[in-house]
């Protein structure tokens, strides 16, 4: 998770969402993707989409059951569902989004037993180093209040 608020905070600098993802399987991080959506000018350049895209590419196909993957704060629906299409087996994250998240609004395509995904939705752990990327997200409110 450290990693995650590494390259969060790099993405805040770049000028876009403080969010970093990492991808581990076997203990080992196997991809790693920064938030990226202005400096790309790409509404999919989510930090987990890209990290996914870089995992799917090292293996091949996308098929990411063995994966588990971390980011600083929990994907959104439109992430929740590519991890649902690969197969990731956990996800870790760290500060909730109630508002358009995968496990905790009301769209909880991360967790739904019912939803049309291929595979049965991942492990969910939540809170991990919440102060830490509390103190992320509060930076970028700070910086998005100051351009204003």
């Amino acid at each position: 998770m450290r990693r995650c608020l590494q390259l969060g905070r790099a993405a805040l600098i770049a000028g876009d969402a403080p969010v970093g993802s990492l991808i581990v399987v076997g203990g080992k991080i196997i991809a790693e993707g920064i938030e990226s959506v202005k400096s790309k000018n790409d509404p999919t350049a989510h930090a987990e989409i890209e990290a996914v895209r870089v995992a799917c590419d090292k293996f091949g196909a996308p098929d990411l059951r063995d994966a588990t993957l971390y980011t600083n704060v929990e994907p959104c629906v439109m992430c929740a569902f590519a991890i649902r299409q690969t197969g990731v087996r956990a996800v870790v994250f760290g500060l909730a989004n109630d508002r358009v998240g995968g496990a905790s609004s009301k769209y909880p395509v991360l967790t739904a037993s019912g939803f049309p995904a291929k595979h049965a939705p991942p492990e969910i752990r939540a809170g991990v180093l919440l102060a830490e990327c509390e103190n992320l997200q509060r930076d970028f409110e700070n910086f998005k209040s100051q351009i204003k």
